[in-house]
């Protein structure tokens, strides 16, 4: 499949008001499944945490597996409708899309009880206040995406959930040779990981955004020790490099890293693993590399200072409610998981500035990048922790002193919600599906074209910390 008709595939992604439910979703491929009973296979691959039927849908009969997986993080459901547009067209009648050569086993969910907890604002995913206030994230031992086994120097992790077991299962099922994790970030611009440095298949990662209008996110990375292969692509390297990384920094790497990815089963079996990061918001800093008058290691200190900050108020309000607190419900795990890493994650940042030229100055990207990590994170922790103290309201359980520190959490929370509104703007729906459906189509068209021209031609190319990022 070749470029323009990726680029005409991904414009003609129809529009959507917010996201669907989790109900809805699994009705839509239910659907689906049942108006094309010869050409969709369901197989139930696991039960979910509260009992929820975790399925996978078999689309096509190619030689390459294909396993794209949704809800990996609850709060990311822009693959939602990717999931489905991409049963639709493989079910319907573009030859250019039905003659990849590709068996598709596609999971619309893999956590639905924590993409539940983020209902509340599907329907108006464009308000970031509005979205923070009503976040739920998974503690990172209870994160689907996070909970694979990993095993590297002093860090050992089995503590399987039983969705990831189900992922796992399906992974060695089907033995893919594309992986597709459905992600998303929040705000900013598109960037991408990829398992291997693939030309062919960037020039389309590239391209895709700009036919639809949105900027690359060039400026501060998901995490410092990421290897970068172009510009807003990064190699997928596992927690081996965010480890060691973290060991030369003196950090110790076992306070930040437990389980390990998806991508890291797949590429077991030789699998190429892509994540396509979407924001609901885009900004025109995002992608600016003009140089400030501020040196780099200098904004890191000014924002790890604001961070700690905050996540010392947040855990002030954490450690004073927590005698009060009788409902232990997943607001209260994922706050007790993440403020904690708030306070923490400022060491790492001023250690890194040390290393820094002083005369490095810091471009508008890069400072837009880490002035809204601040941001963002004190947005969504305070708003779980403001959800943690609202259970107990709700439920007429909280205490007058309860009521009290919840009253003066929400007027905090509501200056930095203030301070959360800028010239971000919303990005159409259409266009984040066009993105992650365009970056599958180039993966898959890469999988089964290297294989082809490896039968006449020579080998295939083979497979070769921040809290809550993706």
């Amino acid at each position: 499949m070749d470029t323009d008709t990726i680029l005409r595939l991904v414009r003609e992604v129809p529009d959507h008001d917010g996201f669907p439910l989790v109900d809805d979703l699994h009705a839509r491929f239910d659907v689906l499944a049942a108006a094309h009973p010869d050409r969709v296979t369901v197989t139930r691959i696991g039960t979910s945490r509260l009992g929820e039927p975790l399925n996978a849908y078999r689309i096509g009969s190619g030689s390459h597996a294909a396993v794209v997986v949704g809800g990996v993080h609850p709060n990311e459901p822009i693959g939602s409708w990717t999931a489905l547009h991409l049963a639709e067209t493989m079910l319907g009648d573009d030859p250019a899309v039905r003659d990849l050569d590709v068996t598709w086993h596609i999971v619309p969910t893999i956590d639905p009880d924590g993409m539940r907890l983020n209902e509340a604002w599907f329907h108006d995913p464009h308000d970031r206040v509005f979205y923070s206030r009503h976040f739920y994230r998974p503690a990172p031992d209870s994160q689907v995406e996070w909970t694979f086994p990993n095993s590297y120097k002093s860090v050992y992790f089995d503590q399987v959930l039983p969705e990831t077991l189900a992922f796992m299962r399906l992974i060695d099922d089907t033995e893919p040779d594309l992986l597709v994790s459905l992600h998303n970030g929040e705000m900013g611009g598109v960037y991408y990981y990829l398992s291997e440095d693939l030309p062919d298949v960037i020039d389309v990662l590239h391209a895709v955004p700009a036919a639809l209008g949105l900027p690359l996110d060039t400026g501060e990375p998901e995490a410092p020790y990421l290897r970068e292969l172009a510009p807003a692509v990064f190699a997928m390297d596992g927690t081996e490099q965010a480890y060691d990384w973290l060991e030369e920094l003196g950090v110790d790497p076992g306070e930040h890293i437990h389980g390990a990815s998806s991508a890291a089963w797949a590429l077991r079996h030789g699998a190429l693993c892509m994540v396509a990061e979407l924001p609901y918001w885009s900004h025109p800093d995002a992608d600016d590399q003009t140089p400030t008058d501020e040196s780099y290691a200098d904004l890191l200190r000014r924002c790890a200072d604001e961070l700690g900050r905050s996540g010392v108020e947040l855990q002030e309000v954490l450690d004073q409610a927590s005698p009060m607190l009788t409902i232990d419900t997943p607001f209260l795990e994922g706050s007790r998981a993440f403020i904690p890493m708030l306070a923490a994650t400022p060491e790492t940042d001023r250690a890194r500035a040390d290393r820094e030229p002083a005369d490095r100055m810091a471009t508008v990207a890069e400072r837009f990048g880490c002035e809204d990590l601040v941001r963002c994170f004190r947005l969504r922790y305070g708003g779980m922790l403001l959800r943690a103290l609202e259970a107990e309201t709700t439920a007429g359980t909280a205490s007058a002193p309860l009521r009290r520190l919840r009253d003066r959490l929400a007027e905090r929370y509501a200056l930095w919600q203030a301070d959360a509104v800028t010239e971000a703007a919303p990005i159409p729906v259409r266009k984040l599906v066009g993105v992650q459906y365009g970056a599958i189509l180039a993966c898959a068209s890469h999988v089964s074209d290297a294989t082809t021209a490896s039968s006449t031609s020579g080998p295939a190319l083979a497979g070769s910390t921040r809290p809550g990022g993706s």
